[in-house]
């Protein structure tokens, strides 16, 4: 982009929404918001706007469906995508799908004249169960992805090829979302990909225990598999946490 944009809207599942990164108050920060915070610092504060529509558990489909033309809606000036991690978790997942869905979606929003952000997840199979059916799906993903940013109106933020984000250190106990550390360093890639020379606040994740396999599985992997089962989803119920444009506080940290 030529210049730091003044309005921001992101759209997602949990990674956008910034599960993970958790403040004192229960509620979720992530990578987005830091975004917000870093273009405001880099811009008059006053004047820079944002909204999140993410909402955690949620298919490619419905992210599409439900959130993109709510966010189009709102005119930002920067429209960040992401989805389909929930999707490449399933048992099973038809990528050429994915990414047809995806590649009109780029279509309907850069018609908007918002520049378009498709923002990766980093890659969270180094840590899990099946990793390595899972990545081999993600990698076929995210070369899909890179294509996006070959158009002039898209920008890619390739989390998912960044091997800084495989060390455990950025990841919360889940192993499937990033903690603290993780979004700081998604929040850095972005702005660096939107040529925006900011600096963000040194934040530092909490320290972790790492649960043993037995207690991964019973906390984690079985409640996975229940939801599937009974076809719930951890953000049934849940709304958007800033679903309109609203003014970036320098203190939002």
């Amino acid at each position: 982009m030529d210049a730091t944009p003044r309005s921001f809207a992101a759209i997602g599942d949990s990674f956008a929404e910034g599960i993970g990164d958790e403040l004192p108050d229960g509620s979720v920060r992530g990578w987005a918001d830091l975004v917000a915070l870093g273009l405001a610092r880099a811009a008059d504060p006053e004047t820079v706007t944002y909204a999140n529509l993410a909402v955690r558990g949620r298919l490619l489909r419905p992210i599409l469906d439900d959130q993109l033309e709510a966010a189009i809606a709102l005119r930002p000036a920067l429209l960040s995508v992401s989805g389909g991690n929930n999707d490449i978790i399933r048992p099973r997942v038809a990528i050429p799908d994915l990414t047809s869905r995806l590649f009109a979606a780029m279509d309907r929003a850069a018609a908007s004249g918002a520049h378009v952000m498709f923002v990766t997840v980093a890659n969270m199979t180094k840590h899990l169960p099946l990793g390595r059916v899972i990545e081999a799906r993600g990698n076929r993903f995210a070369d899909a992805i890179r294509a996006f940013g070959e158009r002039p109106d898209v920008t890619v933020v390739d989390n998912w090829g960044d091997p800084e984000l495989f060390d455990q250190r950025y990841w919360a106990v889940d192993s499937l979302h990033l903690n603290t550390a993780g979004h700081l360093r998604v929040a850095q890639n972005v702005l660096r990909a939107l040529h925006v020379d900011v600096s963000l606040p040194a934040l530092k994740a909490a320290e972790i225990v790492r649960p043993s396999v037995p207690e991964y599985w019973r906390d984690y992997v079985l409640p996975w598999v229940g939801r599937r089962l009974t076809r719930r989803s951890s953000g049934d119920g849940r709304a958007a946490k800033r679903a309109k444009l609203e003014p970036v506080l320098l203190s939002e940290q």
